[in-house]
């Protein structure tokens, strides 16, 4: 069985070269995904399988996972460098995000995307 880590590399080398076989692979038949471009979650691989179909026709997203964490629920949270594109080339999106995964038996179970948490400046000390 894969690692965590070994999963999501799959599933972000899969993403990229737009091989959906190979993510759709490391999924939970049942998996819960977001759909980050047009709102709302869908469940399931079919589901997963049209929505990157979908966007795929309109977009040219490219996902470069930067760090891998664990957070306090044992979550894999993923900075991640997201660039998209439209179909002239043309950069939409650039940032920093983070993939927040559910990963169970080697299979993804869930993910959520958010933005990095930042954390505050130190107040300053009185005297």
């Amino acid at each position: 069985m894969l690692s965590g880590e070994e999963v999501l590399l799959t599933a972000y080398g899969g993403f990229n070269a737009r091989d959906i076989e190979s993510v759709l692979a490391v999924m939970h038949l049942d998996v819960d995904w977001p759909n980050g471009w047009e709102g709302g979650r869908i469940h399931g691989r079919h589901a997963v399988r049209e929505y990157w179909t979908r966007q795929w026709s309109a977009l040219n997203p490219n996902v470069k996972p930067l760090r891998f964490s664990t957070d306090d629920s044992n979550r894999t949270v993923v900075d991640v460098h997201s660039v998209v594109r439209d179909k002239d080339g043309n950069i939409i999106a650039d940032e920093i995000i983070q993939h927040i995964y559910v990963i169970e038996e080697g299979l993804i179970r869930s993910m959520e995307i958010r933005k990095p948490e930042v954390s505050s400046p130190a107040a300053p000390e009185s005297n």
